[in-house]
């Protein structure tokens, strides 16, 4: 197995309500794309393809008291990676954007073309259009690439399948890739069905469960360890590591890393009301509080209703202009386990003549299993249960791949 570790300064280990996790708590996470010193010299020279969205930012000090806001909170700014590099006179020759876009401002499942940034005229090369892999022809001119996207640590979140094919075009390619780690909002706990491997597809590529517990970068050591790319080819990975972290650390992603994932509420929800993408049912898109709530039409009517209606991130959502009764989560306090009863409830309130299931809820649960059970009718506890297998295995599996406590 060829890749590298770039060793930064780690979290001490914590002690419930010690001094050192105060201590630990007060320092500010130091991402991977901060710690420039330890890639510039891997960039030196070399022609450099970046895989960026509108996450990849370099956060700065904020010296000019002006700048604050009125809430004085502006300590920081950022700066997009590919323009910090640019200044430090790095040769990118190409950008690669996922779903989404480069900007971040496209729907889910929403094809992106290729063009050009603005801002640096820069071509981008979308991988979430007539291609998800690079070709080796769009990897011509490139010595090296850098991944840095933000993720939310959820199987059915398409930057990992992004990672996997920019890692297994490389490694084809023999051009090495340095993954920027970034914090997991979601790091602090695994759940769910592991995906059974003939249920592969773009929104799941690996058996892992649907909360995995890992960083981008674990993650990437964790492809290429278990030799998940085509032909079990392996890929010369680079990790730059974060500082201050741990996965028990609450991280605020500062800038929403989808158009319908606007705040941490949505992000730590996510993981259980990602299954009613697959269903009838609406989870908020077209609203201002997406992930946050869910309801129909056809639910029995309730204090609590809303009308979903086209906006940004979402030109179609389920339901458009039409109201909808369900139950509002946007005080929910944060969780640590992928909560069933919001789908078991929505299910229960569907009237038959509905079709609750669609044709994606197989890929997003992993497998047929889930669907299943909910039709016949299994207690949350056997659901969970059915699961705890995969899950002990799945452990030891990550165990080896971890980079920080």
């Amino acid at each position: 197995m060829n890749f590298q570790l770039i060793s930064c300064q780690q979290n001490q280990s914590y002690t419930k309500r010690s001094s050192t996790e105060e201590k630990a708590q007060t320092k500010r996470i130091i991402t991977g794309a901060e710690n420039t010193l330890e890639y510039l010299n891997l960039l030196h020279e070399k022609k450099v393809g970046i895989v960026a969205n509108q996450t990849s930012v370099i956060f700065k000090k904020n010296t000019k008291p002006l700048l604050k806001d009125i809430n004085n909170k502006a300590d920081y700014y950022n700066t997009h990676l590919i323009d910090s590099l640019l200044s430090l006179r790095i040769n990118i020759t190409k950008v690669f954007a996922p779903e989404h876009g480069f900007r971040g401002k496209a729907d889910a499942a929403e094809l992106i073309n290729d063009g050009r940034d603005q801002k640096t005229d820069l071509p981008i090369i979308s991988l979430y259009g007539k291609n998800k892999k690079p070709t080796q022809q769009q990897l011509n001119e490139i010595d090296v690439v850098v991944f840095d996207i933000q993720d939310i640590g959820v199987r059915f979140y398409t930057y990992l399948s992004t990672l996997h094919y920019v890692m297994e075009a490389c490694a084809e390619a023999k051009i090495p890739v340095i993954i920027l780690d970034r914090p997991n909002p979601n790091g602090h706990y695994i759940d769910g069905p592991t995906l059974e491997m003939e249920h592969t597809s773009f929104v799941g590529k690996h058996p892992v469960p649907v909360v995995y517990g890992m960083t981008i970068g674990e993650y990437g050591q964790m492809i290429n360890g278990e030799k998940w790319l085509k032909n079990g080819i392996q890929c010369n990975l680079t990790v730059i590591q974060l500082q201050n972290y741990s996965h028990q650390t609450q991280y605020h992603l500062p800038i929403r890393p989808s158009p319908n994932l606007p705040n941490d509420t949505a992000i730590n929800l996510y993981p259980s009301l990602g299954f009613f993408e697959g269903t009838t049912i609406n989870a908020g898109r077209g609203t201002e509080h997406q992930f946050q709530r869910y309801g129909a039409p056809f639910f029995s009517k309730t204090a609590f209703n809303y009308t979903p209606k086209a906006n940004f991130g979402s030109k179609y959502p389920k339901h458009q202009n039409t109201l909808c009764y369900g139950v509002d989560l946007s005080n929910s306090k944060k969780t640590s386990a992928i909560h069933l009863d919001w789908l078991i409830d929505a299910y229960e309130k569907t009237p038959k003549s509905e079709k609750f299931f669609g044709q994606t809820f197989t890929i997003h649960a992993g497998n047929t299993k889930l669907q299943q059970q909910l039709e016949q009718g299994i207690s949350i506890k056997a659901i969970q249960k059915s699961w705890k297998k995969d899950l002990i295995q799945f452990k030891k599996i990550r165990k080896k791949y971890l980079l920080y406590k």
